[in-house]
């Protein structure tokens, strides 16, 4: 069986494919094993996905192959383009059906989910709109020689996406890479591989040839590894964690030197002046910490007020985070759902443990909500130290540190001081201190009264261990190209 009739609050009944999707169709694993996708509202199985070994991923980046060597590279950028933009015209149709699995397999507020999804066509859109606008250039070097560049795909890529945004990070890889003209087999995070599935349905109705896009469910360890350390994949994209990215470096040069790009992870700064609104810093800070239940790359986990206006900043975060919805992401009302799985609770958990015995003060929150599901309340650490693990280590949850600055140039360095540098936000009214600690801070993207507004036009990626590459607008299309130069001798002259 590969599919299965599941329901939503939200959409009724549903058929949820549960095979892997290769060459266009949903099969069967080779061993016939499956696995228990979890509910993380309410720790119920959802139901069971066919579980990719290192064979399917043979079987799976061989269609891509065969399909890359063969009808795609027939097919020509516009209509490459235009597949895309279907594809995006058909997530918007069915826009309710993809928000609401993606709530119910991730747990994010379905109106979060919606926003998710909206985005995810607008990606999609982008890069149908490149498929034909990338271009080579002549070079005259001398008068007797006729040289051009051109660009041209890398081949087959394997893609590997993280449980937090699903579909986003479907759209953010498959994107680019067809827009240049590869094959793509993807791998979805083992907790979340539902709304994946769903949009792989989609990908045969908008026209796109067998095994130009391939998406198969697997654990990281089996199906990950593999596809990290294939002979016949050209280039491995992964977005998650700095551990993970290692091992998928490694991989790579240990294989066939496959290109790498990594999405990492973050510890991100987000700074407060004394001159800012006061008002609209707080909303943005709680969004930048509490969206998506803290599960975000980019987070604005570290948090830093301009010690003059610390005290009052402080008590109104508290009651602006302590206002914060959470609760069944199918309620209309819901900001936060639960964290993603058993095991991600249990580890930011341990880290507020570890906050607690670090002498930390909880401001608010600190403690599981409910007692079923994976709820947290959203949490707030007060008299924390540079050295905390809380403060230097990635929690991926509805948890932040809080702390005071006097000058610019103390703030800079404290923000600098980490190994990570995906992004940062700075609050004032004041223009050159927004640009000067902008320009300051070691970071791939920097917000100014604002906080997580990603957009696909807007390179993302990080400095340091935040990751290699850049995702997202044209930058990312040049992680999916190879540069190819011609040189022509015209005349007749010989050589010497």
């Amino acid at each position: 069986m590969t599919t299965q009739t599941l329901k939503t609050p939200h959409t009724g009944e549903y058929e949820q494919p549960t095979g892997l999707f290769i060459n266009n169709e949903f099969v069967k694993g080779v061993d016939g094993k499956t696995f228990e996708v979890i509910n993380p509202s309410d720790e119920s199985v959802i139901c069971s996905v066919h579980e990719a070994s290192e064979k399917d991923v043979d079987i799976a980046v061989s269609a891509a192959r065969k399909a890359f060597e063969g009808e795609w590279r027939k097919v020509t950028p516009g209509d490459r383009g235009r597949m895309l933009t279907k594809l995006a015209d058909l997530f918007e149709e069915n826009i309710d059906l993809l928000a609401a699995v993606e709530a119910l397999d991730n747990g994010k507020a379905v109106s979060m989910a919606k926003g998710d999804v909206g985005a995810s066509a607008g990606c999609l859109r982008y890069y149908g709109g490149w498929a034909d606008k990338i271009e080579g250039k002549v070079v005259d070097t001398t008068p007797d020689t006729f040289n051009y560049i051109r660009k041209e795909p890398i081949g087959v890529c394997g893609q590997i996406i993280p449980w937090n945004f699903p579909l986003l990070m479907w759209s953010w890889k498959i994107g680019p890479a067809i827009a240049c003209g590869n094959t793509v087999v993807l791998k979805t995070a083992e907790q979340t591989p539902l709304s994946g599935l769903v949009a792989a349905r989609l990908v045969k109705e908008a026209g796109f040839p067998p095994g130009v896009i391939n998406i198969i469910s697997g654990f990281g360890k089996v199906a990950g590894a593999a596809i990290a350390s294939h002979m016949d994949v050209d280039k491995v994209a992964f977005t998650g964690s700095t551990v993970v990215g290692r091992q998928i470096m490694k991989a790579a040069a240990g294989s066939n030197l496959k290109k790498v790009t990594l999405e990492l992870g973050g510890k991100s700064p987000n700074i407060v002046f004394e001159d800012a609104d006061i008002d609209n810093a707080i909303s943005w800070v709680n969004f930048g910490i509490f969206f998506n239940h803290g599960q975000c790359c980019c987070a604005g986990s570290r948090i830093y007020v301009q010690d003059t206006i610390y005290d009052k900043f402080i008590q109104r975060f508290k009651e602006r985070a302590a206002a914060n919805q959470v609760g069944d992401p199918f309620h209309k009302d819901t900001f936060q759902g639960p964290q993603v799985s058993q095991l991600q609770f249990d580890r930011i958990m341990g880290y507020i443990e570890d906050g607690k015995k670090a002498g930390a003060t909880v401001e608010t929150g600190g403690k599981r909500k409910g007692d079923k599901g994976f709820f947290i309340e959203p949490t707030i650490f007060s008299n924390v130290t540079e050295d905390m693990k809380i403060v230097q280590e990635e929690i991926f949850g509805p948890v932040c540190t809080i702390a005071k600055f006097k000058t610019q140039e103390e703030i800079i360095k404290i923000a600098n001081n980490t190994t990570y540098g995906l992004a940062a936000a700075v609050h004032t009214k004041n223009l050159n201190t927004a640009l000067e600690v902008a320009n300051s801070l070691r970071a791939g993207t920097v917000w100014v009264n604002a906080y997580n507004m990603l957009h696909w036009q807007l390179p993302f990626g990080g400095y340091k261990e935040s990751g290699i590459g850049r995702e997202l607008g044209e930058a990312a299309l040049e992680s999916y190209s190879q540069t190819k130069t011609v040189s022509i001798r015209l005349g007749d002259a010989l050589f010497g």
